[in-house]
């Protein structure tokens, strides 16, 4: 069953209006050095009138934070997907702008956990940039404006390096920080990092997240997570190629979300793009295949790549030719 989307407060309408210009052409988001991907329609967010009633907090909301890919739409931010439950946000990924993405999320939802103090729990599929280009933010800014935990991140082999890094790189912005006026906790900034394997991963008294393994072209790990609460099983693929074991990882999923090309777009392509994106990504088409055969509940689509000129709803027919139940072109800033 869909949760409806939640309407955003008069506040937010600064917030959208910035993010609000065309998308233009350029490179194709995954294969850079590509020719040009075609236009892709604008897609200025859907007005919607202001309510004063918050999302009930006691239920399980999946809410967009970014959708968008490695190319550069003022309208879809990075990708990141936080799902929120017993009064905390669990992020999957930190793409670019996580935490101001986050911090709208709050005002569009009413949902405090994604108030940027409170992002504490995180969940890596893999390290590609877009999916991580985010993550020294979600490090950093939370932690200036009064984090009061370490945060904690999941994700495959190479996290630990690659936080240790960015630590140092911001080694002296964290010294002025803690030696001078802020007098900010050092080990408040402290990153609990979690290198993963497929299987159980997380649990707390309100959530249970899987981990599963999937092709994601010539990444040697890369994952898609299962989160468990009493009210909700969400599924999400992470970036992956034709991957027909998820049908029984997300079988019976309440919600499954997940990436997709168009598969009418990407036959006009040169045969190198045809072959980057088919080892690396997973078409509408296939989308549906997979959804049909798990029996899940609801289809989200994200991070989707429109590679000729498609239509949002040419995508969504694409996954409706095997899968009859609802499907949702996802948006930045839509909840479920």
């Amino acid at each position: 069953m869909r949760f409806p989307r939640y309407a955003p407060r008069l506040a937010l309408l600064l917030v959208v209006l910035t993010g609000c210009a065309a998308a233009t052409g350029g490179e194709s988001p995954e294969a850079p050095g590509q020719p040009a991907v075609g236009d892709e329609p604008t897609r200025t967010p859907t007005s919607r009138l202001p309510s004063s009633e918050p999302l009930d907090p006691s239920r399980t909301w999946v809410v967009l934070l970014g959708t968008g890919t490695p190319g550069a739409e003022p309208d879809r931010f990075g990708p990141s997907t936080a799902v929120v439950a017993g009064g905390t946000a669990y992020l999957i990924d930190a793409g670019p702008g996580v935490v101001r993405r986050a911090s709208a999320g709050a005002m569009v939802t009413g949902l405090q956990a994604l108030n940027a103090p409170n992002l504490r729990v995180a969940f890596l599929t893999h390290l590609h940039s877009d999916h991580t280009l985010g993550y020294p933010d979600l490090i950093l800014s939370p932690w200036v404006l009064g984090r009061a935990a370490p945060l904690a991140v999941y994700g495959p082999p190479g996290l630990e390096a690659m936080t240790a890094a960015l630590l140092e790189a911001y080694r002296e912005d964290i010294r002025v920080r803690v030696e001078g006026p802020e007098r900010l906790r050092r080990d408040l900034l402290a990153v609990e990092t979690h290198e993963i394997a497929p299987g159980l991963i997380y649990e707390d008294p309100v959530m249970r997240v899987e981990a599963f393994a999937v092709p994601h072209g010539t990444w040697d790990v890369a994952f898609g997570f299962k989160l468990t609460t009493a009210d909700r099983t969400i599924v999400i693929s992470g970036d992956t190629g034709p991957f027909d074991g998820l049908a029984e990882i997300a079988a019976g999923a309440d919600v499954l979300i997940h990436e997709a090309y168009g598969a009418e777009g990407l036959r006009q392509r040169e045969p190198e793009t045809q072959r980057y994106h088919g080892t690396f990504h997973t078409s509408a088409i296939k989308v549906g295949e997979i959804a049909a055969r798990a029996g899940v509940g609801m289809v989200i689509l994200h991070h989707q790549l429109h590679l000729a000129g498609g239509t949002p709803e040419e995508m969504v027919e694409e996954v409706r030719l095997s899968f009859d139940g609802e499907v949702i072109y996802g948006r930045d800033l839509d909840a479920f």
